[in-house]
C-alpha cells in the first residue's frame, strides 16, 4: 500500500512511518486541509456580491465626479474670457481721466459729451457682466477684505475706523460666487502724532 501511494512517510511529524495507519491518518489531514481551503458555493457567492458591490460604488463616484467637473466647465468656462474682457473697463476710465486731465479740453461742451458717452458705454459694459453673473465688488466705506480687497496704500483719516476702505484704484468683480479679481484699494490710518511726523521729516532731511 505504502508503496503504491508513494508518500514520503519521513515528513510526518510523530508519526511511525512503517505503519499503514500513519499513512492513513496523514492522508485525513490532507483532505481536511483541502476542504478548509476550497470555499463553498455560498461563500463564492458572497464574494462576487462584494466585488459587484464595490464596483457599481466605484462607479457611482466617477459618475458624481464627472457631472462635478461638467457643471463647473458650463459655470466657469467663461472665466477667462471675463478675466480679459474687464480690461476694457479699466481702458474707459483711463480714457475718462486722461480726457479730464487735458488743459486743452477742460470745461468745454466737447468733453462734457465725450465723457458722457464714455460713461454710457461703461454703464451697457456693466450690465452685460452683470446679466452674466459677472459682478463689480462694491467695496467703499468697508472694512478690509483680504478675500476680496488688495490693499495698495494707507490715507491718513481721522474721520474713519483704521482699515476702512476709502479710495478705490482699481475695480474688482466676482463671477457668480467666485473671485474674478480683487479690488486695489486704499484703506484708512489713524494720523500719526505732529511730534513724530516733524521728527521724521527731519530725519529725512538729515539724511539727504
Amino acid at each position: 500500500m505504502e508503496k503504491d501511494q508513494n508518500i514520503d512517510v519521513d515528513k510526518i511529524n510523530d508519526k511511525d512511518p512503517n505503519t499503514d495507519e500513519s499513512v492513513k491518518n496523514f492522508k485525513e489531514e490532507e483532505n481536511e486541509i483541502d476542504k478548509k481551503e476550497e470555499k463553498s458555493p455560498e461563500e463564492k457567492i458572497l464574494e462576487l456580491e462584494d466585488k459587484l458591490a464595490r464596483t457599481f460604488a466605484e462607479m457611482e463616484n466617477q459618475r458624481r465626479r464627472f457631472e462635478k467637473e461638467k457643471e463647473e466647465a458650463f459655470e466657469y468656462g467663461g472665466y477667462s474670457f471675463a478675466k480679459e474682457a474687464l480690461n476694457l473697463i479699466d481702458n474707459l476710465e483711463r480714457s475718462k481721466q486722461i480726457l479730464k486731465n487735458d488743459e486743452t479740453l477742460k470745461d468745454s461742451d466737447a468733453l462734457k459729451k465725450t465723457l458722457e458717452h464714455l460713461e454710457i458705454i461703461n454703464k451697457d459694459l456693466i450690465s452685460v457682466f452683470t446679466k452674466n453673473d459677472i459682478k463689480p465688488i462694491d467695496c467703499l466705506n468697508k472694512k478690509l477684505d483680504p478675500n476680496f480687497h488688495q490693499a495698495m496704500i494707507q490715507i491718513e483719516d481721522d474721520q474713519k475706523e483704521p482699515g476702512t476702505i476709502i479710495q478705490e484704484i482699481q475695480k474688482g468683480f466676482t463671477i457668480k460666487d467666485r473671485l474674478l479679481r480683487p479690488s486695489l484699494v486704499g484703506v484708512s490710518k489713524k494720523p500719526e502724532p505732529k511730534v513724530e511726523k516733524d521728527k521724521e521729516n527731519k530725519e529725512n532731511l538729515e539724511q539727504k
